[in-house]
């Protein structure tokens, strides 16, 4: 009889560098590739809308690439454990193999279906693709998690020259015969067809990953700690939405600056670098404080005086790109017509909503989490939090971005605000980032009216961050919650 053996592809869809997968074949005479749509288990954080969107199209791909080495992706839906045990049943599989997630509830599922299988007598093992480090081997002189970047980082990234992917298994054996769903019949896609802007934007997939990697770091990595600020060029990596889907890893991403400049040190990646290991600390942060999905992990922002009028009118006219400031407007536009939005003008719209217009920031989370194609809950959360003020490292409370400063500063001559916000390209480079400034004549030159053709501003930029301090003042005194433990 041949040992069969299940691998459970989840958001670890690559051949390349994939442990769970090249421990299957190395211990198994067949393997089954099975992916199991189970949003039900995820919930509150099933998929977004747009995530959805890359999910089908990158199931595709991996069974593409499965297909071309003589297997194929089995895909199911249903609650987990119970499609896994049907799936043994059917097969006469006597293990089970997959790559570790760290959000809460897909963690809590994944230990109760180890237990559930070792108990029946088989084997049930996980393995690490996501990371470089796992959130439990970083720990402060004290045993306790890190709350602050800079000293995660120094303890975590010594040694990422050893961080090498682990290769691709040279044969793929077929697999027993199996029944298997499409990927549309998983109803990923939108019924309504408002993708257009997703598709000519991305090319789903580990191939697709790949070759965009390559152009990064042929293209802009030289430049990163400068361009990366630069909304109207082409200057970050995009590589968001393919680590999350798991299409390409951190090893993987090392290993082309290594083989590119002799080393993951070099000066030139420094900074790159350092936006992985940001990533780690969001992993960390969520793995050992799972409750900041939802809650600050400062308890007195639960307190904060959050907008209580007009709260639904303001958060639509964010969500829609309305707001009547150009780069808010600019980036809440991009986001949804690409499902992704320049990691500056993330800042600046997450700033803007929690302390201009002060509405929580539970509230553009959950937007984020729905339009972002690189949805992705640690990152989320840590983004959102560190920009409100109230989690890991977060941006002091008094910290509020100034969209038409942040405009001046890195978008000067308007590139981006007049791509996302045609309207308003016939002003002058001065007035494209406060157009309630220009004079009647320019806005007239520039065929544009305030209120019909661009809303004015929302609320008074000045005003409005005096009440965000404001209201900081208002918790400032209450207890800590934590912060001396954030100097570890």
């Amino acid at each position: 009889m041949p040992n069969i053996a299940i691998l459970w592809f989840r958001r670890d869809l690559r051949l390349t560098d994939n442990p769970a997968l090249l421990q299957a074949m190395a211990d198994n005479d067949q393997v089954l590739p099975l992916y199991i749509h189970a949003p039900a288990d995820e919930i509150p954080w099933a998929p977004g809308a747009a995530s959805r969107w890359w999910l089908h199209w990158s199931l595709q791909d991996l069974d593409r690439s499965l297909r071309e080495r003589g297997s194929r992706l089995v895909i199911d839906a249903g609650e987990a454990l119970a499609v896994i045990q049907r799936r043994v049943a059917q097969t006469g599989a006597t293990r089970v193999y997959w790559n570790r997630l760290y959000d809460p509830a897909t963690r809590a599922r994944d230990t109760r279906i180890k237990l559930a299988l070792r108990a029946q007598g088989l084997v049930a093992e996980s393995h690490n693709a996501l990371l470089l480090r796992e959130p439990w081997t970083i720990l402060n002189a004290t045993g306790d998690p890190y709350k602050v970047y800079s000293a995660f980082w120094r303890k975590s990234s010594p040694g990422l020259a050893g961080c090498t992917p682990v290769p691709t298994p040279p044969g793929f054996r077929p697999a027993p015969a199996a029944d298997s769903l499409r990927s549309e019949n998983l109803g990923l896609l939108p019924r309504i067809a408002w993708d257009q802007g997703l598709r000519k934007r991305w090319q789903p997939g580990a191939d697709a990953a790949m070759n965009r990697a390559i152009r990064f770091l042929d293209s802009a990595l030289d430049a990163y700690a400068q361009g990366r600020d630069l909304p109207g060029t082409t200057g970050t990596s995009s590589l968001s939405p393919y680590l999350h889907f798991g299409e390409i890893g951190p090893r993987q991403v090392l290993a082309l600056i290594a083989a590119r400049y002799g080393t993951v040190e070099a000066p030139a990646a420094e900074a790159y670098v350092r936006e992985l290991g940001w990533r780690e600390f969001a992993h960390h942060l969520l793995y050992h404080f799972p409750h900041t999905a939802t809650d600050p992990l400062d308890p007195r922002f639960a307190r904060y005086p959050w907008r209580t009028e007009g709260t639904a009118e303001l958060l639509a006219a964010w969500q829609q790109g309305r707001t009547g400031i150009p780069l808010v407007d600019a980036g809440m536009r991009e986001l949804w017509h690409t499902g992704w939005m320049h990691n500056r003008v993330r800042m600046v719209v997450a700033s803007f909503l929690t302390k201009n217009l002060r509405l929580p920031w539970q509230a553009g989370a959950a937007w984020f989490w729905d339009t972002l194609v690189d949805a992705d809950l640690a990152a989320n959360t840590l983004g959102w939090q560190w920009t409100a003020g109230c989690g890991a490292d977060a941006a002091p409370y008094f910290r509020v971005f100034n969209p038409v400063r942040q405009g001046e500063r890195f978008d000067p001559q308007g590139t981006y605000v007049r791509r996302w916000c045609p309207e308003l390209a016939g002003l002058p480079d001065k007035f494209i980032h406060q157009p309630w400034a220009a004079p009647a004549a320019t806005l007239r030159a520039a065929g544009l009216t305030l209120g019909a053709d661009y809303p004015p501003p929302s609320v008074d930029l000045a005003r409005s961050r005096l009440e965000a301090l404001a209201g900081f003042e208002t918790i400032k005194g209450s207890t800590d919650g934590g912060q001396d433990a954030a100097r570890s």
